[in-house]
């Protein structure tokens, strides 16, 4: 009985040996960061950032300054005055609070300007490490940064949809590198 399962299991580490699947680590970040037409885009999104993030910033001083002026005013104001500017402070906190998600929301302005920017260049990478794939006979492509995988198309679909490819929010402000993953990697 020993050596039948002996043999069995001989048997099935020289199959499983046939099987071994060939990866590849990339880091993305680093590549976005050696390209000049990606770090043009992210200095064109810094500046339309910044733009808008001071006018959020002036609606909410003013909408700050409104709210201490009453403040101020509550004890001795008229009962309809008082209600009044409730209202218009609600309603100014209310346009600011749709500028800021017109500009930094979901379908913002600034995550359309990261799709028109910097979506064609990651496209591009997405492509190269595609091709590599494909040339090298890659079954598994990690990327570093974000833990993810892609899986070469002869091996299975790739889903340009996945997270190893959206767009990234933004850099982390100290400018580490996320650590890489080993357990949560996903399929591409």
């Amino acid at each position: 009985m020993k050596r039948l399962f002996l043999t069995a299991a001989t048997v099935l580490a020289m199959i499983s040996g046939g099987f071994a699947q060939k990866f590849a680590h990339v880091d993305t970040e680093y590549i976005l960061g050696k390209i000049p037409a990606y770090q043009q885009a992210q200095t064109k999104l810094d500046t339309y950032s910044k733009q808008w993030q001071t006018e959020v910033e002036t609606k909410f001083s003013e909408l700050d300054q409104m709210y201490k002026k009453f403040q101020a005013e509550a004890d001795i104001l008229p009962a309809a005055t008082k209600t009044k500017r409730e209202d218009e402070i609600i309603a100014k906190e209310k346009e600011a609070k749709e500028l800021q998600k017109k500009y930094f929301g979901t379908n913002g302005e600034l995550a359309k300007k990261r799709q028109e920017l910097i979506k064609p260049i990651q496209d591009n990478v997405y492509n190269a490490l595609k091709a590599v794939a494909t040339e090298g006979g890659y079954d598994y492509i990690f990327d570093k940064v974000t833990g993810d995988e892609e899986r070469e198309e002869s091996k299975g679909p790739l889903n340009r949809e996945s997270s190893a490819y959206r767009e990234k929010s933004s850099q982390k402000a100290d400018g580490h590198r996320s650590r890489e993953q080993p357990f949560g990697v996903k399929p591409l």
